[in-house]
């Protein structure tokens, strides 16, 4: 795994796995909602952003973190692992709220972007496995062929997942 995207619903857990993934193999993550979103919540015009995504995959060795539907292309094809988090509905609404909870006022998202909860936000979570799953996963299927692909259902199943390759990782060092 030297080419890594990690995608799911808001409040999946995302951005804690791919921490997490990125330590384990001594990756660079790049957490696409930090190049997306400017101060103030001001989107990066399309062609820049996917501009800047596509200079990301040029490099040897990353993890991208984030959905982005109109650029996941751009990710899939250089990808040589996809990790799609994908826990039940009410496990993402109730960490999202939280988050917000828990980082109201500070930077969240990206910097310049204050925590914030919308119905618009809430509402793509409800219908994340109805819209927005579907259409990743043509994406991946479409795009993605040549990576390897996970599915991670359950927040146990992300731990395992990591668990794992912890494991792999210190039996390879000959600890």
């Amino acid at each position: 795994m030297r080419r890594v995207m990690v995608l799911g619903c808001g409040g999946a857990g995302k951005s804690t796995f791919s921490r997490r993934l990125g330590a384990l193999l001594d990756l660079p993550v790049t957490h696409l909602d930090h190049v997306y979103w400017q101060p103030g919540w001001v989107p990066l015009p399309a062609g820049e952003f996917a501009a800047r995504q596509r200079a990301l995959v040029a490099g040897e060795r990353w993890l991208l973190d984030g959905n982005y539907g109109g650029t996941l292309e751009i990710r899939l094809a250089a990808a040589d692992t996809v990790i799609l988090l994908d826990p039940p509905r009410r496990v993402c609404l109730r960490r999202a709220v939280l988050r917000v909870l828990r980082g109201w006022g500070r930077d969240g998202q990206a910097p310049g972007c204050p925590e914030r909860l919308s119905l618009e936000f809430l509402a793509w979570i409800w219908a994340f496995r109805r819209r927005s799953r579907p259409r990743a996963l043509r994406a991946i299927a479409e795009h993605g062929c040549g990576a390897r692909q996970y599915l991670l259902t359950t927040p146990r199943e992300a731990g395992l997942f990591l668990s794992g390759l912890a494991r792999e990782k210190s039996a390879g060092s000959g600890r």
